[in-house]
Formats: structure tokens, sequence, C-alpha cells
């Protein structure tokens, strides 16, 4: 078996472009080996800043022969289209056969095909994989970028080297001709040198300064870090991206330590880590006695200087310097300008071209929160506008036109600074939270009201307007601020009914909802008069749903406008429901990954008007562990045989069974126990729904696993007595209304 070494060596590639480019080489590479029939055992791929490496364990030396049996025309059709068959397979008459079929006597050819050299097929394959390499951004350089067919790369392609078990594979692209050399660390060893194999290569670039690894690499990094954080007694914030950002950045990483002037300590932790990272990739260090931020950073090298790293650190900290300068100046300047006038600047932020300008949002969020309060009690009324209000004053600050990154965190700061209130504070700084599923999710009053508030603003003002996620694209992240918004509530146990409370409640903010009035519109009147066959009397309470140009009334007697929508036919009130569809959507996500059933989420959906997400997450929760149970398990079983008859004889006869069931004509057997369990199953299934206890439900569910497996063990369904047959049918249909009080169990597989 062959092994193959294939390096694309580069100027720089970015280091956020690495790791998905080697992850696309390995899926090309064995795309392609699959579709010419070449075996592999492995293919690895190894990225440094200039170089995209692959090795292919265990390839064959050629593809394998193929012998193929082709059938032609019949022996006796005219020689023109027994010719013209000879000449495609390269055969002659006496080479192929005759052979009896129950259509007549027909020709057949057995054509052997002699499989390629490995060698070959790789010379044919890999000029076409790198000119259709997928970076997501690329470039033609020199001569070669006159005309659109030249070769295009991440950065300028310098030279390919390719060997097939110590062989150079011969082709070339745009003039780079593939050869067995390479080039070591762009300082430390610049010449060129030969390799035969990849061990071999390995070694070499090791010894030329080069980690292939990217792995090792980041090993590398921590490493040296934490030998220089425990001399100086200090630790370094982690940051795993960072890390890597620094491998796909470095060939021989050199990690020192520099310092900047205490004085820049005063401006805010999150300012000074965002100006190290983001512009010099820089960590971090804190005392592990407070937690506060040292003076101190660490920078990685690409390189062992000859001093020991004082001139690079020395450059390092003259950069790092001017960048806090600016930093401490913007912090300083931010401090002077009262939040109220930043947030009359808000009035010419855009939020979004048809959902107006960031200081309409903030109105809406702020009304928002208060609602929240006067609803649910979830904060305080006045502490949540407060909050809301401040929440995004600092886009309009010095400090986050600088670095985006702080957003919230640095209007906290300035909150602080000017003597709001802390639970104000708290929620300023905690309204984007959570932002993903290892972030702290708030569970103060104030903060979980306001960044509910901001993230189902958001959800409904972009559904409203038609910008929803389509298949990978989420420009807006609405699938996080879903998940954000399903963790708020789930986790701190928010009883709120999501479509015909929260949702509407958005709507109605953004001139999309309903209003009280008191008299409804003359066309308005007309609607529901032709809709209804029924005068509109004016005394009538009236509420008032406005979407594009499309108005609809409500009359006492209608509690919610999902009920006018079922009753009246006003089906343009989709958003809504829309946006419960897709929040409920990412909430089965989020529950898969903690081990929910995906099927026992449906089944409980199935019910209908399930929007209150902590009863639903707390009913599903009883039922997964129901139907854990062999209880469970078997009135599942019992559940889908009555279903099945059911279905059948319902299709047959063209009709739904009802509940209704003659006692009189119940034999003495199994089937009078199975009418009498069901009755007590539902007075306990029915008062254990009403008070919530889910648990004491499904133990209600499981008094019927004995009476259904007894009843189909002795009772015949169809019986020859059409009335008795209509009984029995009917108290099967008990069984199926029984269990779907809970869930339903048509969804559940199994």
């Amino acid at each position: 078996m062959a092994n193959l070494l294939l390096e694309l060596f580069s100027e720089e590639i970015p280091a956020r472009m690495q790791t998905r480019a080697g992850e696309d080489l390995k899926r090309l590479m064995a795309k392609g080996l699959e579709e010419a029939e070449l075996t592999f055992d492995d293919v690895e791929a190894y990225t440094t800043p200039r170089r995209l490496i692959l090795y292919v364990k265990g390839l064959p030396a050629a593809q394998p022969d193929v012998t193929e049996e082709r059938r032609g025309p019949r022996a006796d059709a005219p020689e023109k289209a027994i010719q013209g068959f000879l000449g495609s397979i390269g055969l002659t008459r006496d080479d192929v056969e005759e052979r009896e079929t129950k259509k007549g006597t027909f020709l057949y050819a057995l054509i052997e095909r002699k499989g390629q050299p490995t060698e070959a097929v790789l010379a044919d394959m890999l000029p076409g994989l790198i000119r259709g390499f997928p970076w997501p951004k690329s470039m033609r350089w020199g001569d070669a970028s006159v005309t659109t067919e030249s070769l295009r790369w991440v950065r300028p392609l310098q030279s390919i080297l390719c060997i097939l078990d110590g062989a150079v594979v011969p082709f070339d692209v745009d003039g780079i001709t593939v050869g067995d050399i390479t080039f070591g660390h762009r300082f430390h060893a610049p010449d060129p040198f030969k390799v035969n194999s990849f061990d071999d290569y390995a070694e070499k670039l090791l010894e030329a300064k080069v980690i292939l690894d990217p792995l090792k690499r980041m090993e590398q990094i921590v490493k040296e870090a934490n030998a220089l954080t425990l001399v100086s007694k200090v630790q370094i914030v982690r940051d795993d991206a960072l890390v890597e950002e620094n491998a796909g950045l470095t060939e021989w990483p050199n990690v020192l330590m520099g310092a900047f002037d205490p004085d820049f300590l005063d401006v805010p932790d999150e300012v000074l880590t965002a100006t190290m990272r983001g512009n010099q990739k820089y960590f971090s260090l804190k005392d592990p006695q407070t937690g506060n931020l040292t003076n101190h950073f660490l920078c990685v090298a690409n390189l062992e200087a000859e001093d020991g790293g004082k001139a690079i650190i020395a450059g390092n900290e003259k950069v790092l310097s001017a960048r806090l300068a600016d930093a401490k100046f913007f912090w300083e300047q931010d401090l002077k300008v009262p939040l109220a006038e930043l947030a009359n600047k808000l009035k010419s932020v855009t939020f979004h071209a048809k959902l107006g300008s960031v200081s309409q949002k903030v109105e809406r969020v702020a009304k928002l929160a208060k609602w929240l309060a006067d609803e649910y009690d979830i904060g305080q009324p006045g502490l949540n506008w407060q909050a809301a209000k401040l929440a995004k004053v600092d886009l309009a600050s010095k400090m986050v036109t600088e670095f985006p990154s702080v957003q919230g965190v640095m209007g906290a700061y300035y909150a602080d600074n000017q003597g709001y209130n802390s639970a104000v504070v708290k929620a300023i700084k905690e309204h984007y939270a959570p932002q993903g599923p290892d972030d702290n999710c708030p569970n103060d009053g104030v903060s979980i009201a306001v960044a509910l508030a901001d993230k189902m603003d958001t959800l409904a003002g972009f559904f409203a307007v038609g910008e929803k996620p389509t298949g990978s694209k989420d420009p807006y992240a609405l699938r996080r601020a879903a998940l954000g918004a399903i963790r708020l509530i789930v986790e701190n146990g928010i009883r709120v009914s999501l479509t015909r409370k929260l949702i509407w409640q958005c709507l109605h903010l953004m001139d999309r909802g309903f209003i009280q009035d008191a008299q409804a519109p003359a066309h308005v009147v007309a609607k529901f008069e032709k809709i209804t066959k029924k005068k509109w009397y004016p005394e009538l309470n009236y509420l008032y749903f406005s979407r594009r140009g499309r108005d609809f009334g409500k009359i006492d007697g209608f509690p919610n406008v999902l009920d006018i929508q079922s009753e009246f036919g006003f089906s343009e009130l989709g958003e809504a429901n829309s946006l419960f569809s897709f929040l409920a959507d990412r909430l089965k996500v989020q529950q898969r990954e903690q081990g929910v059933r995906h099927d026992v989420i449906d089944a409980v959906f199935a019910l209908g008007g399930q929007d209150d997400l902590v009863l639903l997450l707390s009913r599903v929760s009883a039922l997964q562990a129901f139907l854990a149970t062999d209880d469970g398990a078997n009135l599942l079983a019992g559940y889908k045989r009555a279903s099945n008859i059911l279905r059948i004889e319902e299709k047959k006869d063209d009709r739904v069974f009802d509940d209704s069931v003659d006692e009189n004509l119940l034999g003495d057997t199994q089937e009078h126990a199975l009418f009498v369990a069901l009755n007590s199953s539902n007075e306990l299934v029915s008062k254990a729904l009403v008070k919530e206890d889910f648990e004491a439900a499904m133990r209600a569910l499981a008094q019927l696993r004995g009476p259904v497996d007894a009843f189909f063990d002795d009772v015949t369904v169809n019986a020859d007595d059409p009335a008795i047959r209509e009984n029995r049918l009917n108290l099967l249909n008990q069984i199926r209304a029984a269990v779907h009080k809970v869930a339903d169990f048509s969804k559940i597989e199994g």
C-alpha cells in the first residue's frame, strides 16, 4: 500500500480560515478518491500559517480492474446497428456472444477495463481539486491576475509538493510544477530542502523550526504561558479561541511576557482585555487572589530571538501603550456625558431600515419590560423601565464605537458611575445574556425582564417584516435570540403564555398588535357582519388589529386573537403563530441536546395550546419518565393497537367513533373491567392536570396498563353483533381519548 503527501505552500493564510481549509481539503480528497474507486486507510490534514498539508495512508497501487457486462442489439438486427454497438465497446463480432432471452436473441459483451495506476489518477484529479478549492476569499496575483481563467488562492501559492511513496506525482497548476521540495521557517530556515515521505517531511520541518500539527503548537503555547505565569505568580485569563488563533499565526510559537503602565488599570477590565485581544492577540493576566487584571500581558512571537525576546517585548509594549492610551481617553470622555444625552443620540442610529431607529426599539423594549412586571411580576415596573431605556445608550459612546464587543458592559459602568440603582446597572450589563449555551442566564427580576423584552422585540420585529432565518442563513442571529429567550423563561420558571400574551404584546408595541377601542371602523364592521352573519352593535368592546393595512374586529366572548382567528376565519394573523413555531423548533433542538426525546416533545405540542414552556417541559419530563417504565411502554403498545383498529374501522366506515359506551352491552369480564378503569383513570387524570401534577397524571394512566392488556387478550373487538361491535369500538376510543389528555401518543415512536 502507498502513502500520499501533498503540501500547498503559500504566503500567510489567515488564521480564521485554516481549520476550515484543512477540513475542506480532507473532504474533497476523500470524495475524489471514492469517485475514482481508490480505497484508503486514513486521511489527515494539517495547517500552518504558510501551508496546507494532506497525508493519505494506505492507497492501492492502482484502481481495481472492472468487468462489465453490456447488452447490445438483437442478433438479427441490421448490420449498421450491430457495428455501431461493437465500435462503441471496441470489440469484434467474434468477441461477443449471442444469448437467448424471453424477448429474443441478443448480443452480449463482456468488457474488461483495467484500472489506472494511482499516480495517474492523482495527477489527473489534483489540479482540479486545487483550482476549485473553496476559499471564503481568494485572490489572483502577478501576471496571472490579468485573466479570470488563472488560479485563485487565498494568498499567492508558491509551490506544490506531492509525493506518492517517495516518487513525485507529475502535474502542474498555472505554471507551478509539482516537486519534492519545501521550505522551513521564514526566518530560521528559509532555504529549500527535499523530502521523500511524510515522516521525513515532519522531521525535517521540525528541524527547520516548523511545528506541523496545530494542536501541538497550541500545546506549546499553553505550556510556555503556564511556565511564565507560574514564575510571575499571575494567572492567565483563559481564552481557548485566542490560543487557537495564535497557533494559526505562528509556525514556531514563542511566548513572551510584557507589561504596561499601571495607570491604565483605571480603565474597566473588559476594555483592557478587548484591546489586548482584539487588536494585538495578547493574553490578559489577572491576580489569582483578587481576580483583577494586572498590568502584564503575554504575546506569542513566531521566532526565537537572539536577545531572549527583549526587543520584541519592547515593541509590543510600545504598541499596546498607544492602544491603551486611546481606550483610557475614550473612557474618560464618555464618563463626562450624561446617559440621557447618549440616549438622545440613539434617535439617529438605525436599528433596521424596516424597524426604525435604536431609540424606537428602546422605547418598545422599555414598555414591554414594564408590562412584564405589571402582568407577571417580573422585576419592578419603574426599574424595568429605567434599565431598558438605558440598556443601549453605550452604543452612542466613543468606547463602544471603538470596541463593539463591550456594548452593554460599558453602559453598566457608565450607569454605576452616575449613581443609578444597582439592579438597573446589573440589568444593563446582562441584557444581551444569555448569548450561548454556556453563557450565564440572568436570574434577577429586572435583568430577566429587560433581557427577555429585548430578545422578544427583536424576534417579533424581524418576523413581522419578513426577515426570518432561511436554511443556514441567519444574518440577525434570531436563532440565538430565540434560544436566549427560551433559557430566560425556562430557567427562571416564568409562566408566560407566549402566543396569547407575550408575542401579541410585542406585535402591539410595534403597531402590529391590538389596542382597546370603543368603536370599530366601518370596513371592520362590514367584514364582521359578512363573515358572522350577525349585527355589529357599537356598544360592544372592540380590539383593533392592524397588519399591513388589514383590520380586524373582536367582540366580547372571544378572549384572545387566536379565538377570533379560529371563529371568524381571519387567517392573516399568522405572525404570532409563525414566531411561536420558530421558538418551538428551537426548544426541540435545545431539549434534544439535553437528552429529551424529540417524539415526546412533539406528542405534547400536538395537544395544541401548549405555549407555556415551563408547563410544557414539566409535562414532557413526566411523560418521558413514564414511557421508560414497563407500564408506560405497555400502555403505549396497547394505545397503538387500539388506534390502529380505530383508524382502519373509521376509514372503512368513513366516520369517527365517539366516547359513548352503553354499559348494558358490556360483558362481565375484562370488557367491563376496562370501562371501570377508564372512568376511574379519567377522573384522576383530570384532577391531576388541574393541579399541574403531571407525575400523578402518569400514575393514573399507569392503572390502565393491566385492564388494557387483559381486554386485548380476552375480548374480540369485531363482534358479530353490530351493536356490541360499535360499543367496543367506542370503548377503544375512550382509551385513545384518555391518553390524549396527557399527550398525543400517536406521535410517540415505539
